[in-house]
């Protein structure tokens, strides 16, 4: 027997409860009934993005809500600043460019947090730029990016701030209102614990107002429709009718732990995964602008990265992320967000010392677990 251990940066695990809820009948959703549900999601969405602004629930990947931030705010020919610090920041700056909106990039060394001051020069220079778009936490490198100092630099400019939040919208804390996000995005399958295939956005009524002039093409992504029909409990498009159900549930479950436990909980993982790669002298990717989402770290010298993946999860039954472009097979991510707690790490990390054994890179047993268990015991009375 061989169980599976899912820590991925997303998918991510699935709570039994919301499983269940999604195992339920199929109901039609232009009723009564659906309406129920749907709004009750849409409602426990606000608490967790901390707005209260309309949270819109998309049938899409988190890209599809990336997307429809650029569709529904800007023309072709508007221009928009990038932060291009790995494989979603570079994301962004191919959306715009799709849409014929002049990219300003602001590459940032994978693993780096992007210096505001450099944005607020960028922001003086080009007087007509009217978005900067940024990742709170880059998927790719493990990095979080400083999300309340650039809200600070575009509050009173004709400008945007649109954050990708897919892997930090409910890992730590991103209060878009109090913070002054214009445009706050988010995935089903990061934190909010589900199969993917929702994605969410809230915009601020200054996004909102950018809205009515924005002139690029759309049609499926049409956030003035999907916000009309959210205020009749339902969705332009037929909803994804089990996801929903999911959700509702998925949310309840982080309202009874609450939010600010949520965000203890999320830290506690991420510093016992980064004290365990310590205590195995493993050198962090993103050391100084750590995100709680995923912990990246370079394998030893000698063992190949890529293999190691394959083995942990085929021979293991562990699933880790490895590296992307020029990382592929130089690292591990190691994922916390989500539904996972102290014993997933737990396992993930002597997964991880067997399999460097066994790739010949020697370690004691037990010592990263060991690093590990100091901070987890934390969580318990």
């Amino acid at each position: 027997m061989k169980k599976k251990y899912l820590l991925a940066p997303g998918p991510t695990p699935v709570p039994e409860r919301a499983l269940l809820a999604m195992a339920a009948p199929m109901i039609h959703h232009r009723t009564p009934q659906f309406s129920a549900i749907f709004r009750e999601a849409a409602d426990l969405l606000k608490y967790v993005f901390q707005t209260q602004q309309d949270v819109l629930i998309l049938a899409a990947s988190g890209t599809g809500a990336m997307e429809g931030s650029i569709v529904n705010l800007y023309s072709p020919g508007d221009e928009v600043i990038v932060v291009n610090g790995g494989k979603f920041g570079e994301r962004w700056g191919k959306i715009s460019e799709a849409y014929g909106l002049k990219v300003h990039w602001i590459t940032v060394e994978w693993g780096k947090a992007v210096d505001p001051a450099v944005i607020k020069k960028a922001l003086d220079e080009n007087p007509n730029v009217k978005g900067v778009l940024v990742q709170a936490s880059e998927t790719s490198t493990t990095a979080a990016h400083p999300i309340k100092e650039l809200a600070a630099l575009t509050k009173d400019r004709n400008c945007l701030l649109i954050v990708d939040g897919i892997t930090a919208v409910g890992v730590f804390d991103l209060p878009m209102d109090e913070w002054g996000i214009d445009v706050l995005v988010s995935g089903s399958q990061k934190a909010f614990m589900l199969p993917p295939g929702l994605a969410f956005a809230a915009l601020s009524e200054k996004a909102w107002k950018f809205q009515e002039t924005a002139k690029c093409p759309k049609f499926y992504f049409d956030f003035k429709k999907e916000r009309k029909n959210l205020k009749d409990n339902t969705t332009a498009y037929t909803p994804a009718v089990s996801l929903i159900t999911g959700l509702r549930e998925a949310l309840m479950q982080i309202k009874e732990e609450g939010l600010e436990n949520v965000f203890k909980r999320h830290d506690r993982l991420a510093r016992a995964t980064k004290a365990a790669a310590a205590a195995l002298d493993l050198k962090l990717l993103a050391p100084e602008s750590p995100s709680n989402a995923a912990t990246g770290v370079f394998v030893p010298e000698g063992v190949d990265g890529g293999k190691l993946v394959k083995y942990l999860r085929d021979e293991m039954g562990v699933t880790l992320a490895g590296g992307q472009d020029h990382l592929k097979g130089k690292i591990l991510r190691i994922a916390h967000l989500g539904y996972v707690d102290t014993f997933d790490i737990l396992t993930s990390i002597a997964a991880i010392e067997i399999a460097f054994n066994k790739f010949g890179h020697k370690v004691p047993y037990g010592k990263g677990v060991g690093a590990a268990q100091e901070i987890l015991a934390e969580g318990y009375k």
